[in-house]
């Protein structure tokens, strides 16, 4: 039996998050930067910038996956093991690889992008590994970093990007509801997690009766387990006076949102309040200053010196926002639109950007635990947007 390398699998209705003239924008701009750059074809292999170009969020699962844009194509190129769930889901073309011999996806991303050409290719995610078999197969003339131009097109949001991220935010409320309802003394962190994400995912589904459903995740830290902002859920168990961190994220079509809201299990002492308000005071103050022609660095600044002012900028965990779009906490970042002493951007029209100062106090300090709140900001031609609608603060969090 002649068993082939790649072919075509093209079944069903295609389904995507956006319309096709979203996609054809998108790749209009990625064509302008490989134009500027020189660059013949690309070969995105990162889940973000696959998704971002075609719609098609793959599942790896140990297997490599492609998008090849060149001047005129774009071929998205998945492994035989998903049918044509790739085609279905993504814009363009689609070429699907066989598991029948060694580097078949790199065979087929070749007749695309023939050889001898100049490559783009993302420097922050191929492997080693695979940029040497890139070079075997493509010989390219030379390659480029296209990673860089990618980002700087994917921290600008369509309006098509803004209407969905809304939705993903108004999702998120509604499991910071359905968590606050249901913590109470003796669940285990998990138990209560559990409640907020099923809620989401059943909204999700509601709202997007069409699309694909993963991903979506909470985390509810209390007690030690709050010093961390990225802390994973655990079987602790609550208990009264227990400081709390409420996270909500859902996932829709490969794009991120998220609620962080600090609480209390029942009742909050003297010393604790004072921090959780501080840290309130210095979350106003810093979505105050996400205007456009902001810059990230001296946002940044700011909020330390707010936070100093105070004697609390010892405590500062980590930068004080990131934006949003594609991404996810296994894939994705767009770090050149970050909160940080060593970012420059400046704040633009149609940039979204979260607002999350976190104060950690170590164990055996008055008020120790980790304080946190998080709302996500669209930023507009006079000003910025809180997207985020779910309370912050005393008032309305002590629960339980």
């Amino acid at each position: 039996m002649d068993r082939p390398a790649a072919y075509r699998f093209h079944q069903g209705n295609r389904v995507l998050p956006f319309a096709p003239e979203e996609y054809d924008a998108r790749l209009a701009g990625l064509r302008a930067a490989m134009d500027e750059a020189g660059v013949s074809a690309c070969v995105l292999t990162s889940m973000h910038n696959v998704a971002y170009y075609s719609g098609f969020l793959y599942c790896s699962f140990g297997r490599p996956y492609a998008l090849v844009v060149t001047e005129t194509e774009s071929v998205t190129i998945s492994a035989g093991i998903d049918g044509a769930q790739p085609w279905r889901r993504c814009h363009g073309d689609n070429i699907t690889y066989t598991d029948w011999a060694r580097n078949n996806l790199w065979r087929a991303v070749m007749s695309v992008t023939g050889q001898g050409g100049v490559i783009g290719y993302e420097a922050d995610h191929l492997t080693l590994a695979q940029r040497e078999l890139l070079e075997d197969w493509l010989e390219p003339v030379v390659s480029l970093d296209i990673a860089p131009a990618t980002m700087r097109q994917r921290m600008h949001k369509s309006p098509a990007e803004i209407a969905l991220i809304r939705q993903g935010a108004e999702v998120a409320d509604l499991g910071g509801h359905a968590i606050r309802d249901a913590v109470r003394e003796g669940l285990r962190e998990i138990d209560v997690a559990m409640a907020g994400r099923d809620a989401m995912e059943l909204e999700i589904a509601r709202r997007f009766p069409d699309a694909e459903y993963r991903d979506t995740w909470v985390w509810v830290q209390s007690g030690i387990n709050t010093d961390g902002a990225h802390n994973p859920v655990t079987g602790r168990v609550l208990r009264r006076g227990d400081i709390l961190s409420l996270n909500t994220f859902p996932m829709i079509s490969g794009y991120y949102t998220a609620l962080e809201r600090t609480m209390f299990l029942g009742e909050v002492d003297d010393a604790s309040l004072a921090i959780w308000e501080a840290n309130v005071a210095a979350h106003e103050y810093g979505m105050s200053l996400l205007t456009p022609g902001a810059r990230c660095d001296q946002v940044t600044a700011k909020i330390n010196a707010f936070l100093a002012e105070r004697d609390l900028l010892q405590y500062r965990s980590f930068g004080y926002g990131h934006s949003f779009g594609v991404l996810s906490h296994y894939y994705g970042r767009e770090a050149g639109l970050e909160l940080r002493e060593d970012i420059e951007t400046v704040l633009e029209p149609g940039m979204v950007i979260s607002m999350e100062p976190m104060l950690t106090i170590p164990e055996g300090q008055p008020g120790a635990g980790g304080y946190r709140e998080h709302d996500i900001l669209i930023i507009t031609e006079d000003g910025a947007e809180n997207i985020t609608g779910y309370p912050y603060g005393p008032g309305f969090n002590v629960v339980g």
